[in-house]
């Protein structure tokens, strides 16, 4: 199923993408500090985040969130820091820490990485979540963060997720957040000495406002009891203001 909305012909009677007129391409992201209730997101350095995040992992003694990374888990602190050092040097992947606001300790780290500008294609990865991060609402803002960046200040028309087809963790969570599965580019890489097929993900510009519109009243903090249990799932109000049954 095609997913032009707007199918035409050319001259020739050949059928064309729809129009983008007037694009002179997305802007290219500079590590802008993003800052929500719950978070905020600093372009990582390891002077800044290095301790706080090596905190943060050590609480994932079997080292089992970077499974599916292509690098870790690091044998010491030193090694983890090494890492931080080097990664928060790119432009591409560009890198984040996640910020706790109540604490103002970093307990993860996320990147956006594969940044076309000239095509407005732009990935977020190299989501590496802590024990303090994992499953909370913390965690979901700071996608929400990364998101409304994207498409509302950098004016992004395609917002990628990547995984290892077998990460089911990743997997689910990109649907939770409204990211629409494309399939799967089978021995996409090797990593690790093992192979990997790639699951894809993305979000479109002319979805964002209905999937915002979703974060935001996810977000709200009147949709939590006094025990802090969501009232309503992210998925359900993506799907309902899709108008999806």
């Amino acid at each position: 199923m095609s997913e032009d909305v707007h199918p035409r012909n050319n001259e020739f009677g050949q059928p064309v993408g729809e129009a983008v007129p007037a694009w002179s391409g997305s802007k290219f992201p500079t590590g802008e500090l993003l800052e929500g209730r719950l978070c905020r997101l600093e372009q990582l350095d390891v002077g800044q985040h290095g301790d706080d995040l090596a905190d943060a992992f050590a609480l994932d003694a079997e080292g089992r969130l970077w499974t599916y990374m292509s690098s870790g888990p690091f044998a010491t602190k030193a090694k983890l820091k090494d890492w931080i050092a080097t990664a928060s040097k790119g432009r591409d992947p560009l890198f984040y820490a996640v910020v706790e606001q109540a604490s103002a300790k970093a307990v993860g780290i996320a990147s956006y990485m594969r940044i076309a500008p000239d095509a407005g294609s732009i990935e977020v990865g190299t989501i590496a979540y802590s024990p303090l991060l994992q499953r909370t609402s913390l965690a979901t803002e700071a996608m929400f963060l990364m998101m409304a960046h994207a498409f509302e200040i950098l004016a992004y028309r395609r917002y990628e997720w990547k995984c290892d087809s077998l990460n089911a963790a990743s997997r689910k969570a990109a649907e939770r957040y409204g990211f629409s599965y494309e399939g799967i580019f089978r021995q996409a890489l090797v990593y690790k000495g093992r192979n990997r097929d790639t699951a894809w993900f993305s979000i479109l510009d002319r979805e964002w406002p209905f999937i915002k519109e979703a974060f935001v009243a996810w977000l709200d903090p009147q949709n939590f009891d006094p025990n802090g249990q969501q009232k309503q799932k992210l998925a359900d109000l993506i799907s309902n203001l899709r108008g999806v049954d």
